[in-house]
């Protein structure tokens, strides 16, 4: 039974094949009422799968088109980044220009012939003795030239030099030493650093008075350092280990850690 079922069953599909070959390729048109009815039957199928093909291309266009715009976005977001870098690049030479030009101005050029310089590196051991900047001998700087921020502080002196570079030795260097006296009460001492770790004024007669709050000034003692650039105020007066002189612990007026630019006084 089964056998002459499946092969009736091809039988059949046999002829409606040759049914369906003569009625769309009737070439006299003698079958054109048949074909037209199985169109006209076919006619709902042939919408809706139009349709649904249709739909299908869009679908997949719109899947298309999201790969797209994910791409798209992310090329975005990298354009986004690249032009907040350079706006953050752009605010911090503004900034930096700002400061320049407000140093500049307060230099004391009318007293001192002045070389600008940046700081372009410091001590490494974070001990605050020395820095780097980025002037030299072929800008006219030699050793033992006073530097000092824009107005007129103090902050060390030329201790090496380069061609294009010179380290500065801070007054917190315990290798330097410049002759001072305070301005409020006329005492007269030596300073010299303490080990990066701060600024003693020394050598101070006991019958000369030292107060705290005193400000301390260059003396102009030392001929290549000129009088009256500013130093810091006394933090607190004691004996020197000898009994024999007056000490004072100064307090510098800036932090040597920040320094960005600076100026040496040439002449």
């Amino acid at each position: 039974m089964p056998k002459k079922f499946s092969s009736k069953i091809i039988k059949l599909a046999v002829v409606l094949a040759i049914c369906l070959v003569l009625v769309f390729f009737d070439p006299r048109g003698l079958l054109s009422p048949v074909r037209n009815f199985f169109l006209e039957i076919g006619y709902p199928f042939q919408k809706v799968f139009y349709g649904l093909g249709r739909d299908m291309d869009e679908f997949f266009s719109f899947l298309g088109s999201i790969g797209s715009m994910r791409n798209e976005n992310a090329d975005l977001i990298r354009e986004n980044n690249s032009l907040a870098s350079q706006v953050a690049a752009l605010q911090e030479v503004k900034s930096e220009n700002n400061m320049l030009r407000q140093q500049l101005s307060l230099a004391p050029r009318n007293k001192y012939d002045l070389e600008a310089s940046l700081v372009i590196g410091q001590d490494p051991q974070s001990l605050g003795s020395w820095i780097t900047i980025d002037k030299g001998s072929s800008e006219g700087i030699a050793v033992g030239m006073p530097v000092i921020v824009s107005d007129g502080i103090l902050v060390g002196k030329i201790s090496a030099i380069g061609m294009h570079s010179a380290k500065v030795s801070l007054l917190t260097d315990s290798a330097t030493a410049v002759d001072v006296n305070d301005s409020e009460t006329g005492a007269k001492g030596i300073i010299k650093g303490a080990y990066g770790l701060g600024i003693i004024m020394d050598m101070v007669s006991q019958s000369d008075v030292l107060n705290v709050g005193d400000t301390i000034v260059t003396s102009g003692l030392s001929g290549d350092i000129p009088s009256g650039l500013l130093v810091g105020k006394i933090q607190e007066v004691r004996l020197s280990p000898d009994k024999l002189f007056q000490q004072a612990i100064v307090m510098p007026r800036l932090r040597y850690d920040n320094l960005d630019m600076v100026f040496i006084i040439k002449r």
